[in-house]
């Protein structure tokens, strides 16, 4: 997805395969789309996406999302072909694109304990701004994923997720999982991340990578310094 009608547009945010949204406007090469599951906009070039008629669409959003557990599977799509899928691809709307899938999937509400197993499975991924899959991600598509491969909503940006959710006082309050924010020197939020045990942190910063949260904030250990100013702790789940 991009911001702008162009492929040079800055890249805001990826769909994976299977995923459903509405065409609020349509022109000759370029679609203007809003996300099923967290009503995010962009631009998306019109050789990328089928059509479907509104019943299909009803009947996917009333599904209960079943998502692709592994890092990498394939699909067989209406050729016979195989195509290359990744974690957290949509199962449950397959049949709309005559594909078949037969690998591990997850689905349904998961302990809130599981929300790091999941991240964990992101861990070394390269920082990509819009990206939400293990070959790219950034740290807002990375709170997301991991909340909705664990049956979780979690909206789209830094700024969006840090609305969702119970503020707390204190990290000591916090359990792994909890999502904590970080702000600029605007006080804007531009930053999130996954509470771990013993004050680490998981999030994706030039990689998903795995350092020390106090009450300042992130702290690099091979930087030796602070990167990020903590502003908030949400439990959201």
């Amino acid at each position: 997805m991009r911001l702008e009608t162009s492929d040079r547009s800055e890249l805001v945010n990826q769909l994976l395969y299977g995923e459903v949204f509405k065409v609020p406007e349509k022109r000759k090469s370029w679609s203007r789309i809003r996300l099923a599951h967290d009503n995010y906009v962009g631009w998306i070039d019109n050789k990328q996406y089928q059509e479907i008629s509104e019943e299909e669409y009803a009947f996917a959003k009333a599904q209960t999302p079943s998502l692709i557990s592994d890092p990498v599977q394939f699909v067989s799509d209406a050729h016979g072909q195989l195509q290359t899928v990744l974690l957290g691809t949509s199962v449950h709307t397959l049949s709309l694109l005559k594909s078949t899938y037969d690998g591990p999937s997850t689905s349904g509400k998961k302990d809130k304990g599981l929300l790091i197993e999941t991240a964990l499975q992101y861990l070394n991924t390269p920082y990509l701004w819009g990206g939400r899959t293990p070959f790219g991600i950034d740290c807002s598509g990375f709170t997301q994923m991991v909340y909705r491969l664990n049956g979780h909503r979690l909206l789209r940006d830094a700024s969006e997720q840090a609305t969702q959710g119970e503020a707390l006082s204190f990290i000591e309050e916090s359990e792994p999982g909890d999502l904590a924010f970080f702000d600029n020197d605007e006080g804007a939020i531009v930053h999130v991340g996954l509470i771990m045990e013993d004050n680490y942190i998981i999030h994706a910063h030039g990689e998903v990578r795995i350092d020390r949260l106090d009450h300042s904030g992130i702290y690099n250990v091979h930087q030796k310094k602070h990167t990020h100013k903590l502003r908030v702790i949400k439990k959201v789940v």
